[in-house]
This record gives C-alpha cells, sequence and structure tokens, in this order.
C-alpha cells in the first residue's frame, strides 16, 4: 500500500508520477524500494486519470453514511412519542458493519 500511497501523495502535490519520483517518497518514508512494484505501479497509473477516479469512487464511500441517515431521523420522532425503546441491529446489519470493518482493515495491512 506504501506505493499506492506514495503516488496519491505525488499526484496531490502536482509532481509527475514515475520511478524516479516514487522510489524517492518511498525510499524517504523508511521503506525498502521494490523497483518491480514501482515499475508495475507507474505503468498501471499511465493511462489512469487520478482525479476521475477519485471522483467516481467517492460516492460508493458515501453510500453506506447515506445508508443509515434515514435511521438517525426516525429516532427523535420516536422519542417524542415517549417511546424509549432500546434500539436493536438487525443481523444482516451487523454483519454488513463486520465487513465493511474487514475491508477498511485490509486498506491498512
Amino acid at each position: 500500500m506504501e506505493y499506492v500511497y506514495s503516488a496519491m501523495l505525488l499526484h496531490s502535490a502536482g509532481q509527475e508520477i514515475n520511478d524516479a519520483n516514487l522510489k524517492k517518497v518511498i525510499k524517504a518514508s523508511g521503506a525498502k524500494v521494490d523497483e518491480a512494484r514501482v515499475k508495475a505501479l507507474v505503468a498501471s497509473l499511465k493511462d489512469i486519470n487520478i482525479d476521475e477516479a477519485i471522483k467516481t469512487a467517492a460516492p460508493v464511500a458515501a453510500a453506506p453514511a447515506a445508508a443509515e441517515a434515514p435511521a438517525t431521523a426516525e429516532a427523535p420522532a420516536e422519542e417524542k412519542k415517549g417511546e424509549k425503546k432500546e434500539k436493536e441491529k438487525p443481523e444482516d446489519e451487523e454483519k454488513a458493519q463486520e465487513d465493511a470493518a474487514s475491508g477498511l482493515a485490509s486498506l491498512f495491512g
């Protein structure tokens, strides 16, 4: 992942994503440079518009948050009626949250 993060850092700094720049960032982070991985990443990003890829990925990341918004909006209405029910999560929702958490963990593994 440090290679992808290095490429994103170069992109956000307005620098060209090439072998030399990528190696510099990876070395500066203290990680060992793997020449094959550097070349593979640079080649795979050659024809990719990173800004466009980020824009198309953002709605996917925001979708789970939007799905939970209606549940939050309903909670105050229940409290106004005097009903103090303990909120229970369906098993499917708990499973989905566990799957999402494991997916996020893979980003940092």
